[in-house]
């Protein structure tokens, strides 16, 4: 409009509170998330171990239903913190492929396109920028996770009884804790490479090379030298020996070699122990701090190319 007119008036209507203004980012992107049918067909598969943990938690409960099926109760898998800790691990797995398909390009695609500085005119910040993404994972990656196993830990409890939970509150600290931590690395590691890659077949095969690379490095370094401290660099290794010691379930001592010489005869025993958990826990940390690092880096409103 032309300024002479003096037609511009001041918005007058509702101001969006300044701590919610980030949420338009997760809101948009989960609404263009779902119209694929393809990415809804996959994300209802997620919760199939979920139905088949609902139905062992019912069987154990339901005589009606065990003689039915002449099914003894002692042949049925004990609900114990081992329990919990195996479904907790499969939904973590389903966990990453959602990552690996919705994770890459909500930063790339920004970026690839000089959306940024659009982006961050508006009244919110870069950490607020970051957050709204991220908060895409968080709230999809939530939903197979944590939230279903916490629900299916209250409905073993119900059936169970108060003593049973009394005994096994821990149980549902652990499941948070162990879900909401994988959530946050695989959010922050898709979110790094995002930045790091415009292109997202690049991006995705990174993130998944970022997993399977160390690992195998890492047991190529377990057979030379006949360790286990190889580990520590494998991803898949480190966050299964920290959801094990979450869960109780955490063993040092996980091998136990024989070396055998001629006319198999054995010369020595070595015992293989994982490395211990503060290990795995710092290395953990100092990766989402790099990923921070990254972040901030990449992330701004303009990039000055020479």
């Amino acid at each position: 409009m032309a300024v002479y007119e003096q037609t511009y008036k001041r918005y007058a209507g509702s101001l969006t509170p300044e701590w919610s203004r980030f949420l338009i980012i997760p809101r948009h992107a989960l609404r263009g998330t779902f119209n694929s049918k393809l990415f809804a067909a996959f994300f209802a598969v997620c919760f199939l171990p979920l139905l088949v943990e609902a139905i062992l938690i019912y069987l154990r409960h339901n005589v009606g239903a065990l003689a039915a099926l002449t099914i003894n109760v002692r042949e049925l898998i004990p609900v114990d913190a081992f329990f919990f800790q195996v479904f907790v691990n499969i939904q973590n797995s389903f966990a990453f492929l959602l990552a690996l398909l919705i994770g890459p390009p909500l930063v790339s695609r920004d970026l690839r396109n000089n959306a940024l500085p659009l982006y961050l005119c508006r009244p919110f910040s870069r950490t607020e920028y970051v957050i709204g993404k991220m908060s895409v994972l968080l709230i999809l990656l939530s939903l197979v996770t944590w939230i279903p196993q916490l629900l299916l830990f209250f409905f073993q409890a119900y059936l169970e009884g108060f003593a049973w939970f009394k005994a096994n509150a821990w149980i549902a600290s652990s499941i948070v804790i162990a879900s909401l931590f994988w959530i946050m690395l695989l959010a922050l590691l898709t979110q790094t490479i995002s930045a790091l890659v415009k292109w997202r077949v690049v991006a995705s095969g990174a993130l998944v090379a970022l997993f399977l690379i160390p690992s195998a490095f890492g047991l190529f370094i377990n057979e030379i030298f006949n360790t286990l401290w190889g580990n520590i660099i494998s991803l898949i290794a480190i966050i299964n020996n920290v959801t094990a010691g979450l869960f109780g379930t955490f063993e040092r001592v996980s091998e136990i070699r024989q070396v055998r010489g001629f006319e198999g005869i054995v010369v020595r025993e070595v015992v293989l122990m994982e490395p211990p958990l503060w290990l795995s826990w710092t290395v953990l940390f100092i990766l989402c701090a790099i990923c921070l690092a990254l972040l901030s880096w990449r992330v701004k409103a303009y990039e000055v190319v020479k």
